[in-house]
């Protein structure tokens, strides 16, 4: 079925990774980025994280009302999902990766990752493939309702590497936490990188191997 063709629909999704259904109106769609529009927000969710879908009987939709217009504060000529990355920049933002979610800003966009700057994790290394959707705030929105002197983004003070793998080169030696700590071995220090393979020592001195591929977020602690 042709993207297109869902313009209008209401829809009930699955994510990979994610536990609540999503619910909306899709009401943009791109090669590889859908548009839905679900509880006054929109969503911005890449393709390839998609699971199932299916269409919504209309007593299903407690929420209906006429197709709402794209939103105005971002730019949906020939949208893409780099494109949405891009106009984000700057916007305060909810993304959720691994089925947990974040607020704050875009601040840099590299080759298959993005910083995001949160106000509770400071600088987040976020890979691009692992993003499982985003929702841009309307302009002067403040993350956790702060005064705007309260949160002053402080850009980190490692510089940035082309690819989320050579960013992980870069920061052997420091200690990481790994997919926001969610596991426990996750987090230590990254002592070397060999073949895609992290080698992480945790507090207890016990070396954890992982592949970079499953690498969805790294923040300093």
């Amino acid at each position: 079925m042709k993207l297109a063709a869902m313009l209008g629909k209401n829809i009930e999704f699955e994510l990979s990774g994610c536990k609540l259904l999503i619910q909306g109106e899709v009401i943009d769609a791109g090669e590889d980025i859908m548009v839905v529009y679900g509880n006054q927000r929109y969503i911005y969710v890449p393709l390839h994280h998609l699971q199932t879908l299916r269409f919504m009987k209309s007593e299903e939709n407690s929420n209906h009302m006429d197709m709402p217009t794209p939103d105005p504060e971002m730019d949906h000529d020939n949208i893409s999902y780099r494109k949405v990355l891009m106009n984000a920049r700057g916007k305060f933002s909810e993304i959720s990766i691994g089925g947990r979610t974040l607020h704050g800003y875009i601040t840099s966009i590299m080759n298959d990752y993005f910083i995001f700057y949160s106000p509770l994790h400071q600088s987040v290394y976020v890979s691009i493939h692992h993003l499982k959707y985003i929702i841009p705030s309307p302009a002067n929105s403040r993350p956790y309702a702060m005064d705007y002197q309260h949160f002053p983004i402080q850009p980190s003070s490692i510089s940035l590497s082309r690819t989320l793998d050579q960013q992980l080169q870069k920061m052997t030696g420091e200690l990481v936490i790994l997919n926001l700590g969610y596991k426990p071995e996750q987090t230590g220090l990254l002592k070397s990188i060999s073949n895609r393979m992290l080698e992480v020592i945790d507090a207890e001195g016990s070396a954890r191997f992982m592949h970079t591929s499953h690498v969805q977020t790294l923040h300093l602690p």
